[in-house]
């Protein structure tokens, strides 16, 4: 009994010392206990046959039936194939692009044209997918796209993009670095702007050049800030891009579902064109599993290689 009282007391007086912070903390809290952990009963959905007249619990219990149907029809290994793919390109090119921007952005000597460079870099961010979308439509279109009017002014033949599902790989991709590359770069500035100034000025008296500096200098510098960034990144490497991907391309257009279906566009169509929710949610209960045990493992590979920068 007076074990308990002096650890109720202790976690009290914890409490009181820690209460500001906490109090910072509870928005954060009540978002995620909100949006995260009242929604979890749902997940029942994945394993029922539902109908609106029965509701959730009181639908059809199927099992994995759900699951069993996505893997028998292949449409699971395709939506896998492709949102990963998507995501490590995402991933791997924008972090190389995001540090050879700030790489860059550090090693110019121009106050006034770095700030500009930066505000221009920095603008598309705030672009909308919607807007995206809409200025894609207008250079790709067949009828009337810039793209095939120029082609055609040249005496080609106009091409037929939103028939051709091999060119969407590398237009999501490289419209998905236009929009993120500025933004992302401004974190490896930071990480730069915390660098030693007097290491490099050593570094610049010793007689190092300026590829020098960054290869033995500001690259090792930013390797704890990249895998940080890459081990948050690798917990949603399951979650598509949506917004983008839905407004270039839409979420019916069959003909590209080879090589632009990912799982959030899957899921999107079930819940809204065929009504399907037990499909949705099978699909977005993989998702999620499936995210967690590669945010395990890459930590875990972190932590054997590299135990000073494991998330845990």
């Amino acid at each position: 009994m007076e074990l308990a009282d002096k650890r109720t007391g202790s976690w009290w007086k914890k409490f009181k010392n820690n209460r500001t912070l906490l109090i910072m903390c509870l928005p954060a809290i009540v978002f995620f206990v909100v949006f995260a952990y009242l929604p979890m009963p749902g997940l029942y959905l994945a394993f029922i046959k539902y109908n609106y007249s029965d509701g959730i619990f009181h639908s059809p219990f199927v099992g994995f039936e759900n699951f069993r149907f996505l893997v028998i029809t292949g449409d699971l290994w395709k939506l896998t194939f492709n949102t990963v793919a998507y995501n490590l390109a995402f991933i791997l090119l924008g972090n190389v692009l995001q540090i050879f921007v700030a790489v860059l952005l550090n090693e110019l000597r121009g106050k006034w044209f770095k700030k500009v460079s930066q505000t221009l870099m920095f603008l598309p961010h705030f672009i909308s997918a919607v807007l995206i979308g809409l200025i894609a439509y207008n250079i790709l279109s067949y009828d009337y796209g810039l793209l095939n009017g120029i082609l055609q002014s040249l005496g080609m033949e106009p091409v037929k993009v939103y028939s051709t599902p091999n060119a969407w790989p590398f237009i999501i991709v490289l419209t998905y670095l236009w929009q993120a590359t500025g933004y992302g770069s401004i974190i490896y500035f930071a990480a730069i702007m915390g660098l030693d100034n007097e290491v490099v000025e050593a570094a610049e008296i010793d007689g190092a050049n300026a590829f020098q500096r960054i290869r033995y200098i500001v690259l090792p510098w930013l390797k704890p800030t990249f895998i940080i960034l890459l081990l948050f990144s690798l917990g949603g490497v399951l979650k598509g891009n949506f917004g983008l991907i839905y407004n270039l391309v839409g979420a019916n257009n069959t003909a590209l579902y080879a090589t632009t279906d990912i799982i959030e566009t899957y899921v999107f169509r079930s819940l809204m064109t065929n009504f399907n929710f037990s499909l949705g949610s099978a699909v977005s209960l993989y998702q999620s599993l499936f995210g967690f045990a590669i945010v395990l493992t890459a930590n875990w590979l972190v932590r054997k290689l590299s135990p000073e920068n494991s998330l845990f």
